[in-house]
């Protein structure tokens, strides 16, 4: 995938970087998570059972029907539960990704709705599934479902359930295992693989919850969300025109209240507390039976220390701290596609910010689903002191944020949430909200590649250009939802939000960067006095910014190379590989072989997808001619539950 939005895992403020080239106005806004389809990832020696695929035509939209009537098989939680038990999860792992080894197979294991690494993942009370058949039938037949080979109930009804998902090989490979399993169980699977644009259609398929058993992924955040996928609020019903994502119709009230309270709380300590509550709710009730992370691969040569891959972090976020055993002072990085620019308000693409991170320093870093402060002299949390969320009375007129995350006038009928976190419709009068304010506080010492250091003017051209309409942002909703900006010092500034903004992560970095204002175009004007709308041409910024991280752009040779060498103002002091090479390269089977003669020295998830060529460095890892690194992606398989019939 040309952009993989791993870090949409994130796309929040917190990835702002202070050199000419951050995402700014991205914001941390709360999106409802995304379904995430990828293609065909890796052809396996599993058969595809062709005798029990299904074709999909859709002729009309799925008519709207309430979805009240209790599903007579999967609204059983003993034949949900016993489901789980009967799935031989690793072999399902096996079946796509053969050549991990036992314990690497393991690690992509789930048993929430979040990856076992997360900080809000629960490590206590919760009901975990181990592969065990002999469970499974008994609580099936303890649910009145007996028999053999396919079991029926007392009225002769077959165990049989839908199960739906893509036509990706991917899915098909593994549930066909997974189909093979159920059968030994006693329960009849009859698959249909649609096309994606089907299942994942605004009216059609997931959306309208048609389906008993449905496969696909989410991709996993360091903000948890889910709000929209586990409160009773949330579940898709044609009188509410099918809004939320709680495909499974699963309303726990307990669950709902925490997942609500989880959201609408900025303390991280009762976050963490409401998670572990949603959780335990969760894995007891088996309404989605959470699968495996997918496999994200990593290569490098053995001649690199100190490369960390993350399934949430850029693999340059530290290339300040790699070092060549050998003595050499030149490292290449194998890229397949090349960035279009280094402006990053423009492009998000995975090779580029992979590229731009080389150039700057960052508020804060994103490894393993957390923050951690960099540029930022600590996080600016409620707790450290330097961040409020006080209430305030607002009335009519006032600008607030309202429930579709736009900043607008209050007026009889916009619909806000208060300060006791309840979502309502205004009236008139006065109402109390919650409002943020955060002060984030850089360290000193850092300087522009030319020496120049980094000072106030530079995050005030930040903000200026970065919410300019003109300057081709791809959202300005951040932006939007500030009240205003005080900035005191060099180093530090205070952000207000309007009423009723509350980014779950706005401890991470509530600016906009840095550009360095007092820099000199080609042309003879400060940058500081170029209008937004000309810096999508500016060579300065689209080409070779000015940087002040660990390495400056020193020439970009379209189709070919970038080179980068290293910065010896950086405020860290100068890194000690002295000289970083982007090589654009054909296609990810050049790559690996070039990774594998040398030619090349990393090669990161961007490059190798999740083909067959992923194999091959395993292999070649396994056999200690480089260093091959499996990471689980933020990306995982699970099968929704769907407690309700049509």
């Amino acid at each position: 995938m040309a952009g993989f939005t791993k870090r949409v895992v994130a796309a929040l403020m917190a990835m702002t970087m202070i050199i000419p080239i951050l995402a700014a106005c991205g914001g941390g806004a709360a999106q409802p998570q995304v379904i995430r389809e990828t293609v065909v990832v890796l052809q396996t020696a599993e058969p595809v059972r062709e005798t029990v695929v299904e074709t999909v035509v859709v002729t009309e939209e799925v008519k709207a029907e309430q979805y009240t009537t209790p599903h007579p098989i999967l609204s059983d939680p003993r034949v949900r539960q016993a489901i789980a038990y009967c799935t031989n999860r690793p072999e399902l792992i096996a079946s796509v990704y053969p050549f991990l080894t036992p314990e690497q197979q393991q690690n992509l294991l789930m048993d929430t709705f979040l990856p076992k690494a997360h900080w809000a993942a629960a490590k206590e009370n919760i009901t975990v599934y181990p592969f065990d058949p002999e469970k499974g039938k008994a609580l099936l037949e303890e649910a009145g479902w007996k028999g053999e080979p396919i079991r029926s109930n007392a009225n002769g009804e077959p165990l049989s359930l839908s199960f739906t998902t893509t036509n990706a090989q991917f899915r098909q490979t593994w549930s066909a295992v997974f189909i093979r399993q159920m059968a030994a169980c006693g329960i009849q699977i009859i698959p249909t693989y649609a096309p994606a644009s089907w299942w994942f259609g605004s009216s059609t398929g997931l959306s309208r919850r048609d389906f008993e058993l449905g496969a696909f992924a989410w991709v996993g955040q360091a903000d948890p969300g889910g709000q929209t996928l586990y409160s009773c609020n949330q579940i898709p019903l044609p009188s509410n025109n099918w809004e939320g994502q709680n495909y499974m119709g699963w309303c726990n009230e307990g669950a709902s209240r925490a997942i609500i309270a989880a959201n609408n709380t900025l303390d991280r300590a009762e976050r963490i507390r409401q998670y572990a509550i949603v959780q335990e709710e969760f894995t007891k009730d088996m309404v989605s039976l959470p699968l495996f992370n997918r496999l994200e691969a990593y290569a490098a040569s053995n001649r690199l220390v100190n490369f960390k891959p993350n399934p949430t972090e850029y693999y340059t976020a530290n290339a300040d701290e790699w070092e060549l055993t050998d003595g050499g002072d030149t490292l290449v990085l194998g890229f397949t596609q090349e960035p279009q620019t280094m402006w990053s308000l423009i492009e998000s693409a995975a090779v580029q910010r992979v590229a731009v991170n080389l150039l700057g320093v960052p508020a804060t870093t994103t490894y393993d689903y957390d923050y951690q402060p960099v540029g930022l002299d600590g996080l600016s949390t409620i707790e450290s002191g330097r961040a409020t969320n006080v209430d305030v009375e607002v009335k009519e007129g006032d600008i607030v944020w309202n429930t579709d995350g736009e900043a607008v006038p209050l007026a009889p009928g916009v619909e806000i949430v208060n300060a006791a976190g309840e979502t309502i419709t205004y009236q008139g009068g006065t109402v109390t909200m919650k409002q943020l304010t955060v002060t984030d506080k850089w360290i000193s010492g850092i300087t522009w590649e030319d020496g120049e250091p980094l000072k106030k003017a530079d995050f005030e051209l930040a903000y200026k250009i970065n919410c300019d309409p003109e300057s081709g942002a791809v959202s300005l909703t951040y932006c939007n939802s500030i009240a205003k900006i005080d900035f005191t010092s060099d180093t530090e500034y205070t952000v207000t939000f309007h009423p009723g903004v509350q980014w779950p992560t706005y401890f991470a970095g509530a600016g906009l960067g840095a550009y360095p204002s007092h820099q000199v175009l080609s042309d003879g004007r400060r940058l500081a006095d170029v209008p937004a709308a000309e810096w999508q041409t500016l060579p300065e910024i689209i080409e070779r910014p000015l940087s002040n991280g660990p390495y400056v752009l020193k020439e970009w040779v379209k189709g070919q190379s970038m080179t980068f060498e290293a910065n010896p103002n950086y405020y860290k002091g100068e890194v000690k590989i002295k000289k970083v090479i982007i090589k654009f390269i054909a296609d990810t089977n050049q790559a690996v072989a070039q990774l594998l003669t040398g030619e090349v020295d990393v090669l990161g998830s961007e490059t190798l997808g999740a083909g067959a060529e992923v194999q091959t460095v395993i292999e070649a890892g396994n056999r200690g001619e480089i260093q091959a690194f499996v990471v689980a992606s933020p990306t995982w398989e699970h099968i929704d539950m769907n407690l309700f019939t049509k």
